[in-house]
C-alpha cells in the first residue's frame, strides 16, 4: 500500500451506526376475534373511567379532584391531604405486586389490554383507517405521489388526531383543576401559564406517542419489555405459535392431503404478521416486542375456519403445556404455582390492610407541639402554666364544632380557647395554655393526655400525648 492510499485509509472518518434502525412503517390489519373483542372492550371501559370521572359530581363538588393549590385530594367520600401519601405508596406497591402477578401467570396482558400506549394507539388507528381505509388502502396512499386527496385526507387525519389529542390533555389537566372551571377557563381564553402548559404537553405526547411512534414505545422505550422475561416461567400463559402442528409451513389448496404434500397446518399466509402491532412473526417464537395483545391468534383462527383446519394453531399456552401436550386443566392447575400464590396472598393482605385503614381512618388529626419559648412559669397565685401549639385538621367536608378536654394532672386547667369551630377541609394552628394549682404536682415532668372532640358527633375524636412541666 502507497503512501496516499494508507492515508486516505487512517483519515476516513466511519459510517455513523444509528441507534435504532430504520423501519417500514407498520400498517396493522383489522382483525376480529374473541381477543380483539377483549381488547375493545378495555379500550371503551378505560376511556370512559377517565373521560367521565371528572365530570361526576359528588357532595356538590368534582368527585375525583387533586386540587394542588390547596393541597386537598378529593376521591368520592375521602378527603385526604400530604401527610397520608402513605397511602399512595401502599397504592403504588399495590399496583407493582399486581404486575408481577398477571405477568407471572399470563405475561403482557397489562400490555396488551390496558396500557395507554396500547390503548391510545388502538384509537388513533382507528381514525386513520376511518379516513384512509385498511391495510392496503393505507399503504396504496402513503406510496402515492402528491396530490389534493392524499393532502386532503392526511389534514384530516391529523386534525382528529390533534384534536384527541388536546382533548386528552384538558381531560388530563381537569383532574387537578376543577374541570367545570377549566372549561370555562378555555372558552373565555383565560387559561394560567401552568394549565396551558400541561394541556398542550400531555395533548401533543398523546398526538406523537399514539400516531407516529407507537410500536417504537413498547420495542425501545419501555422498560417492562427488557425485565418481562424475569418474570416468566415455563408455565407462564403467552400467545405461541404451535410448530409441532403447523410446521414444515406452506400454501396448499383447501382439499389438498397433507400427508402427500408433507405439510403442517400453517399456510403461510402471514395474516398473523399483517395483524401484530408491533409487526413481529409469531412463529419465530417469544420475542420481547409481543405485547401479548393476540390479536395474530383472533387471525389465525378465521384462516382455520376457512381451510378446515382446527383452531388453536397459535393460542394463548405455556411452553411446558405445548412441549407436553397438557389439556387446559393440567395447565391451569400449573398456573398456579407457589410464587402465583405467594403474589396472590401478599397482595390480598396488603389490599385488605389499605381498604381496612381508609374505613377506620378518623377525618380528625390534631398534632401538638410545646411552645419552645415557654417551657414553664409560674403566674398569679403560685398556679403553673405551660403552653402549647395546637394544631387541628378538619378531614370532613362539614362545618365542625370541637371541644378540647385535658386529662393526668389533678386540677388541670385550660386557659385558652377550649371550644371553637373549623369550615370543612380547613385547618387552624393555635395556642394552648394549661394551668395547674400550686403544689397540686410534683417537679419535674408529668405526662398528659390532650383530646379534640366534635361536639355533634362524639365518635369524631382525636388524642394525643405530651408532657406538662412543673419546675423545681
Amino acid at each position: 500500500m502507497n503512501k496516499k492510499s494508507a492515508s486516505s485509509v487512517a483519515t476516513t472518518k466511519p459510517f455513523p451506526v444509528p441507534v435504532v434502525a430504520a423501519e417500514d412503517k407498520i400498517h396493522p390489519r383489522s382483525v376480529s376475534g374473541v381477543f380483539t373483542n377483549w381488547r375493545w372492550i378495555m379500550v371503551w371501559v378505560t376511556q370512559i373511567i377517565f373521560y367521565g370521572l371528572p365530570w361526576v359530581e359528588w357532595n356538590n363538588r368534582q368527585a375525583v379532584l387533586f386540587d394542588l393549590e390547596v393541597r386537598t385530594f378529593y376521591l368520592f367520600n375521602l378527603v385526604l391531604f400530604p401527610h397520608d401519601l402513605i397511602y399512595l405508596t401502599v397504592l403504588l406497591i399495590i399496583s407493582a405486586l399486581s404486575l408481577f402477578l398477571f405477568t407471572a401467570v399470563a405475561g403482557r396482558l397489562w400490555c396488551g389490554f390496558a396500557c395507554p400506549q396500547t390503548v391510545y394507539t388502538e384509537i388513533y388507528l382507528w381514525m386513520e383507517k376511518l379516513v384512509e381505509g385498511d391495510r392496503q388502502a393505507r399503504m396504496r396512499l402513503d406510496q402515492a405521489g402528491h396530490s389534493f386527496q392524499k393532502f386532503g385526507k392526511k389534514t384530516l387525519k391529523h386534525l382528529l388526531w390533534l384534536g384527541f389529542g388536546l382533548w386528552t390533555g384538558f381531560t388530563f389537566v381537569g383532574y387537578f383543576t376543577p374541570i367545570d372551571q377549566l372549561g370555562q377557563a378555555v372558552l373565555q381564553a383565560s387559561l394560567g401559564p401552568w394549565q396551558t402548559f400541561w394541556i398542550l404537553f400531555y395533548g401533543f405526547a398523546t398526538y406523537g406517542n399514539a400516531g407516529f411512534l407507537r410500536e417504537k414505545i413498547c420495542k425501545y422505550m419501555c422498560p417492562y419489555a427488557r425485565f418481562q422475561s424475569a418474570m416468566f416461567d415455563r408455565d407462564t400463559l403467552i400467545v405461541t405459535y404451535d410448530a409441532g402442528r403447523g410446521e414444515p409451513r406452506g400454501g396448499r389448496s383447501r382439499t389438498a392431503d397433507l400427508s402427500q404434500l408433507k405439510l403442517g397446518h400453517c399456510v403461510d399466509c402471514t395474516l398473523c404478521v399483517q395483524v401484530c402491532p408491533t409487526g413481529i412473526d409469531i412463529r419465530k417464537g417469544l420475542q420481547y416486542e409481543c405485547i401479548g395483545c393476540g390479536v395474530c391468534a383472533d387471525a389465525c383462527d378465521a384462516v382455520m375456519d376457512k381451510v378446515g383446519y382446527p383452531k388453536g394453531l397459535v393460542r394463548f399456552t405455556t411452553q411446558n403445556g405445548l412441549q407436553q401436550g397438557w389439556s387446559s386443566r393440567q395447565i391451569w392447575r400449573r398456573v398456579l404455582r407457589p410464587r402465583v400464590l405467594v403474589y396472590s396472598a401478599i397482595l390480598l393482605l396488603l389490599t385488605v390492610a389499605l381498604f381496612a385503614s381508609l374505613y377506620m381512618r378518623t377525618p380528625l388529626k390534631i398534632d401538638v407541639v410545646r411552645d419552645s419559648g415557654v417551657m414553664s412559669r409560674l403566674v398569679q397565685q403560685g398556679y403553673i402554666e405551660n403552653v402549647f401549639r395546637l394544631r387541628v385538621l378538619n378531614a370532613t367536608e362539614q362545618v365542625q364544632h370541637y371541644r378540647i378536654t385535658v386529662q393526668g394532672l389533678p386540677g388541670v386547667q385550660i386557659e385558652s380557647e377550649s371550644r371553637f369551630s373549623l369550615e370543612p377541609t380547613a385547618a387552624r394552628s393555635m395556642a394552648l395554655t394549661l394551668r395547674v394549682p400550686p403544689g397540686s404536682s410534683a417537679a419535674g415532668a408529668h405526662p398528659i393526655r390532650i383530646e379534640v372532640q366534635a361536639e355533634a358527633d362524639p365518635s369524631l375524636r382525636a388524642t394525643t400525648d405530651s408532657v406538662f412541666m412543673v419546675p423545681r
